[in-house]
C-alpha cells in the first residue's frame, strides 16, 4: 500500500464512491531476498499474510464506513429528492460549473417543503437572503478558491472538491435546520 492511500484510511463519501480498492502491492524482491537475515517464509508470512489482512481490513473499514455515511437522514433526503447521491452530485456540480464569474453552488434546504434544493448564487449573494433555502453545503467557485492549483479548469476544481467535504458538517446542519 503506497504511503497516499495510507493517508487516507478515512475519506470523505464522495471520495469513497469512486475509490478503488486497495490491493497488495507486489514486493520488489524475491521473498528468499534478505537470507540468512530474515528467512523467506518469515518474509512470506509477513507479507502474504499480515501485511494482506490490513490492506483487507482497510478495504472493510473504508466500505463500512461509507455504508455509515450513506445510512444517515441526509442520504435518505438526498436519494429522496434526487435519485441517488451520484444524481445529486452531478446536478450540484453542474449548477456549479455554470456559475458565471464568481459565486457559489449550493445545497439548501428549504424549509416550507421539507426538501433538499441546488442553486448558484453569484458573487456574495446569500443563498438564504436571495433564495431563502437554508445552507447546507457551499462550494466556491470564485477564481481565488482554485486558480493557483486547478487554474481555469474549473470542473477538475469541482471533480476534486468532492474529496474533502465534511458529511458529518452537512448532515448536522440538515438535522439542525429539521428542528
Amino acid at each position: 500500500m503506497s504511503s497516499r492511500s495510507s493517508a487516507k484510511v478515512v475519506a470523505p463519501l464522495g471520495c469513497l464512491a469512486s475509490r478503488q480498492k486497495h490491493t497488495l502491492p507486489d514486493l520488489p524482491y524475491d521473498y528468499g531476498a534478505l537470507q540468512p537475515h530474515i528467512s523467506a517464509e518469515i518474509m512470506q508470512l509477513h507479507h502474504s499474510k499480515h501485511h494482506a489482512t490490513y490492506v483487507n481490513n482497510l478495504n472493510v473499514a473504508e466500505e463500512k464506513y461509507k455504508e455509515a455515511l450513506a445510512k444517515g437522514e441526509l442520504m435518505d433526503a438526498i436519494k429522496r429528492d434526487f435519485g441517488s447521491f451520484a444524481n445529486f452530485k452531478e446536478k450540484l456540480t453542474a449548477v456549479s460549473v455554470g456559475v458565471q464569474g464568481s459565486g457559489w453552488g449550493w445545497l439548501g434546504y428549504n424549509k416550507e417543503q421539507g426538501r433538499l434544493q441546488i442553486a448558484a448564487c453569484a458573487n456574495q449573494d446569500p443563498l438564504q437572503g436571495t433564495t431563502g433555502l437554508i445552507p447546507l453545503l457551499g462550494i466556491d467557485v470564485w477564481e481565488h478558491a482554485y486558480y493557483l492549483q486547478y487554474k481555469n479548469v474549473r470542473p477538475d476544481y469541482l471533480k476534486a472538491i468532492w474529496n474533502v467535504i465534511n458529511w458529518e458538517n452537512v448532515s448536522s446542519r440538515y438535522a439542525d435546520c429539521k428542528k
